[in-house]
């Protein structure tokens, strides 16, 4: 079997003209509105959560626009201060001279 590229694509462009007919007749038998073979797979989006995503874009580009940086986030709890740092210096140097001692002997 010998199909040319022009041919091949002349199939293609029927099989998606095809595609779009079944489309449209499956919609006007059932009642309902065709979409896109593009969007079939896709999840319907009730409009008050159209609404809020586009609220949310709206303030989150004010604040791009406006130039001002978001929230810094929280300051993590814990870590060692300087005295503490100090204090388990001095603590592991003791603990080597008394290793190093017991060596010796």
């Amino acid at each position: 079997m010998d199909i040319s590229v022009k041919a091949l694509e002349e199939a293609v462009s029927i099989r998606r003209q095809i595609d779009s007919l079944e489309t449209r007749l499956s919609a006007i038998l059932s009642g309902t509105r065709a979409r896109p073979a593009a969007q079939a797979g896709k999840r319907p989006v009730s409009a008050a959560t159209r609404a809020k995503l586009a609220a949310a874009t709206r303030a989150r580009w004010a604040r791009i626009k406006a130039g001002k940086k978001p929230a810094a986030p929280k300051k993590k709890k814990g870590g060692l201060t300087p005295a503490g740092r100090r204090k388990l210096s001095q603590l592991m140097k003791a603990r080597w001279a008394a290793r190093r001692r017991a060596a010796a002997k």
